[in-house]
């Protein structure tokens, strides 16, 4: 992608102190709450704001494949070489238009969005919510994870409720199944305070 994607500024100049703090954390234990919730059998995964690629290569290895969604070139490229895997298929590309990924007429059993929905303005999250829904199969999962607190220097996010997701998501289809709320696993962010909730929203079959 040639144009900035809103939301990603700082990322690409922490990129290396990024790294090293998310590849601290295991998928299994940043996503605890809604490991009942995963598929178990081999399915098409979508990781929205891949960042390292720690999420997408542990969807890898349980079978899954994968298409892993960074606009920030800094860290597509670290993940890459992080997380080699035939399973992972990685794209450029942002929200809230996904105009390359909708391009591929894709869709799939389970989304991920950690951190990400948060950087983006209430009508950019409208047309995101829009978007993703159409990318998820009849029964599909969207899961995300909603990040409270300071906001670091330089970063632009805001302070996005349940509430407000659920206004945007039961419109294009999807229901609100799982709520979650807990703080953080990270050293920084517990220290700063910061606390996070996860939402599981489901497809209905005639959706």
């Amino acid at each position: 992608m040639t144009e900035h994607v809103r939301g990603t500024e700082g990322y690409a100049s922490e990129a290396d102190t990024l790294v090293a703090r998310y590849e601290s954390l295991a998928a299994e234990d940043v996503h605890r709450a809604v490991l009942h919730l995963f598929p178990t059998a081999p399915a098409r995964v979508l990781d929205i704001g891949a960042g390292t690629g720690r999420d997408a290569a542990w969807f890898a290895a349980q079978g899954h494949r994968v298409v892993a969604v960074e606009p920030t070139e800094a860290l597509r490229q670290r993940a890459m070489v992080l997380h080699p895997s035939p399973r992972i298929t990685w794209i450029d590309d942002g929200l809230p238009e996904l105009a390359v990924l909708r391009t591929h007429h894709q869709q799939f059993d389970l989304i991920m969005m950690t951190a990400v929905l948060m950087h983006l303005d209430s009508a950019e999250r409208a047309r995101a919510m829009l978007n993703i829904a159409s990318l998820l199969a009849p029964e599909g999962m969207l899961i995300m994870r909603l990040r409270h607190g300071p906001v670091p220097p330089g970063r632009r996010m805001f302070d996005v409720t349940t509430a407000d997701v659920t206004a945007l998501a039961v419109p294009v289809g999807l229901d609100c199944v799982f709520e979650h709320h807990g703080g953080s696993l990270g050293v920084q962010n517990f220290s700063a305070g910061v606390t996070w909730t996860t939402l599981a929203l489901l497809r209905g079959s005639g959706a």
